[in-house]
């Protein structure tokens, strides 16, 4: 199983330290889970029966992260460790939070409340004694997400336990046992009352998988996509041209995803959502301008999901990009142009999509060009083109002092004409020739 050597000396010490003073401890949640799976716990939360102030009392550093409800951060050598008084089972009348909170002097009731039996084990490295009440280590081995206790009640409780649920199953590639899985569409009404910066948390989790494909399968089947994302239920039936897709529109979305690199959270939200308006654009077997209609859909999904103005922006111009059709013919002009439209620094994410897009093709698409591409922008950026109106060797003051004008809109006009020109023709790009071309407008 595992040993003392595999929690943090830091953490060790904090177990120590209560076991020392009477008190009970115990590692417990997703780190003994992890550890049973021989994955690296990214976090080691401990529970004790000392209560939160106690537990305060005998640490120097503490952060009262959620001492209301029992939990508060000790540091330790500045690692952080969640240290969470024993709870009994409460009563939730919001869909997500107890009304209040008992403490319990008990382990085994702190384990009977919690989320999934994966998650509801305690260990005592002191002892190397493991308490799973529920089967936990079974289920680990048969790779199933199963609630503790009666699933419906449990979702009942905390309406994020069912995303909790389609998370996990994707993270872990676990299957959902079946009375769980069947109790989250019963309950889909307790899951509206889940903040949406809550249910945005658990996607971007979901996003992190290996293919986190599985996990919006369980959400459409189990009704919480329509909830949530209901632009990419729309995509479920939507056929494509044969010869050159195998799935329709929604499996080529969640494969396209899976294959986006794991670490790249704006390529992710970018495949998983590049051909989400082709339903709406379908004629027969076309979408026309699926793209941009993609870019407003894709806005409206994630500002519902509360995700940050500048995420949006880097997934809205990939989507609206990610139709671009290079070719070897292309004159420099016409890749300077493709520089500016998708701005040099979202080239590499924009490639990414491409490969991914290809990947949850019929036949994997050859995108060797994009290499052929890649050197040719290399070239343009180490001969510095200008691709920006700030690039060019003039600015507005310029022009206002040679034609003697106020600002106005004719003064970002102008600087639009000129990069255009300098665009076409880079040697334009001297300070005395653009004022000559400045001048031709007096």
């Amino acid at each position: 199983m595992f040993e003392k050597q595999n929690f943090p000396n830091e953490a060790l010490i904090i177990l120590q330290t209560l076991k020392e003073k009477g008190y009970k401890c115990y590692f417990v949640g997703g780190c003994i889970r992890d550890l049973l799976l021989g994955i690296l716990p990214q976090e080691f939360d401990l529970a004790t029966d000392a209560d939160p102030k106690t537990v305060a009392s005998l640490f120097e550093k503490v952060i009262p992260t959620g001492i209301d409800f029992g939990t508060v951060t000790v540091l330790v050598n500045g690692k952080s460790f969640e240290i969470t008084t024993f709870r009994k089972d409460e009563k939730y009348t919001d869909g997500r939070h107890p009304t209040s909170v008992i403490f319990s002097k008990d382990i085994n009731e702190d384990l009977s409340r919690r989320d999934f039996t994966v998650n509801a084990m305690a260990y005592d490295p002191e002892t190397g004694a493991l308490i799973d009440n529920y089967n936990g280590q079974a289920d680990i081995k048969h790779k199933i997400i199963k609630t503790v206790g009666n699933p419906e009640t449990r979702f009942k409780e905390d309406g994020l336990r069912a995303m909790r649920a389609c998370r996990f199953a994707a993270t872990l590639n676990f299957a959902i046992d079946e009375k769980t899985f069947s109790a989250i569409s019963k309950t889909l009404n307790v899951v509206k009352k889940v903040a949406l910066e809550r249910v945005h948390d658990e996607i971007v989790k979901m996003l992190k998988a290996e293919k986190p494909s599985g996990g919006f399968e369980f959400m459409r089947k189990s009704g919480l996509l329509k909830l949530f994302i209901p632009e990419l239920e729309n995509c479920v039936g939507v056929e494509q041209p044969p010869n050159y897709h195998k799935y329709d529109v929604y499996w080529h979305n969640l494969y396209s995803c899976d294959a986006a690199p794991k670490d790249n959270l704006i390529v992710r939200l970018a495949a998983l959502l590049h051909d989400v308006a082709k339903p709406s654009c379908k004629v027969d077997l076309t979408f026309y301008n699926h793209d941009k209609a993609g870019v407003k859909m894709a806005e409206i999904i994630l500002k519902r999901l509360k995700f940050g103005n500048s995420g949006i922006k880097s997934v809205c111009n990939l989507i609206s990009n990610h139709m671009f059709d290079y070719k070897s013919e292309w004159s420099d002009s016409a890749v300077r142009r493709f520089m500016c439209r998708a701005g040099v620094e979202n080239l590499p994410n924009l490639f990414a999509l491409r490969v991914s897009d290809t990947k949850a093709m019929e036949n994997e698409i050859n995108v060797d060009y994009l290499k052929e591409l890649q050197a040719r922008i290399d070239k343009i950026i180490a001969e510095e083109n200008a691709l920006h109106i700030k690039d060019l060797k003039v600015d507005g003051k310029d022009i206002m002092k040679e034609l003697a004008i106020a600002p106005g809109k004719k003064v970002g006009q102008l600087l639009e004409e000129l990069l255009e020109k300098v665009i076409d023709d880079p040697k334009l790009n001297d300070r005395e020739k653009l004022l000559e071309l400045i001048r031709k407008h007096a």
